[in-house]
């Protein structure tokens, strides 16, 4: 199926918060039955939901229900690209608060919508949205957490609790946005917690590649089973 057809299938629903409202992409399993669980899948800077929403063939996930947000805030050099904060020197981080609060409420609303717990839920992002992955996702019950190509914001890890959900870290070795060393940051910090994080490096750049989304596969089937 070609990517301009499987783009006109899905569905666009908004979410409105206090003080932002969200757009995201909502699909619901291909075999029509309840979905065995939800993936939450977050863009990067810049991207948007149809960035993401583009790859779901490769995710081979067939009786799952995916949701792809679109970042609330429009991008200062992109027309249709979209941002979570700000990454210019200038304005570092600005939003990012908003945006978690944001992206909280949206998590918690999915069961009432969905019908499929927190529990149940893989909340999976790409550099920008990998970071606000971690943002959210450790200090919220969910099944699992996938990160590819992003980084840990500063005090973003709650040093308070005694566990957090699953999570799988990827990196390229050859990123030339996000470097590495983020990656083995995230990892060294989580562990300095003992928290346990299933960390993975692929000889890629900034991207997301087929080696990934195999990864990330394998992870969502056996997390959730």
């Amino acid at each position: 199926m070609k990517q301009s057809k499987i783009l006109r299938q899905l569905r666009r629903v908004d979410f409105r918060s206090k003080l932002l409202s969200l757009q995201f992409i909502n699909v619901p399993p291909a075999n029509s039955q309840p979905p065995v669980g939800l993936i939450v899948a977050l863009h990067g800077w810049g991207a948007n939901a149809e960035d993401v929403a583009s790859l779901l063939p490769y995710f081979q996930l067939p009786n799952y229900q995916f949701v792809f947000p679109n970042a609330p805030y429009p991008h200062p050099y992109s027309s249709v690209g979209k941002a979570w904060y700000d990454l210019r020197n200038e304005n570092m981080y600005q939003g990012l608060s908003e945006s978690r609060q944001l992206l909280t409420d949206f998590l918690q609303s999915l069961e009432s919508s969905t019908a499929v717990p927190l529990s149940r839920t893989i909340l999976c992002g790409f550099s920008q949205g990998g970071a606000m992955t971690l943002e959210v996702g450790l200090k919220l019950p969910l099944a699992g957490l996938v990160v590819m190509s992003g980084y840990l914001h500063p005090d973003a890890v709650p040093t308070e609790q005694k566990e957090i959900p699953p999570t799988l870290v990827m990196h390229g070795t050859q990123d030339e946005v996000v470097p590495l060393q983020a990656a083995i940051r995230t990892r060294e910090t989580l562990q300095s917690l003992s928290f346990t994080v299933d960390y993975r490096e692929f000889a890629a750049g900034h991207e997301i590649n087929l080696q990934m989304l195999e990864a990330l596969r394998n992870f969502v089937l056996t997390t959730i089973a």
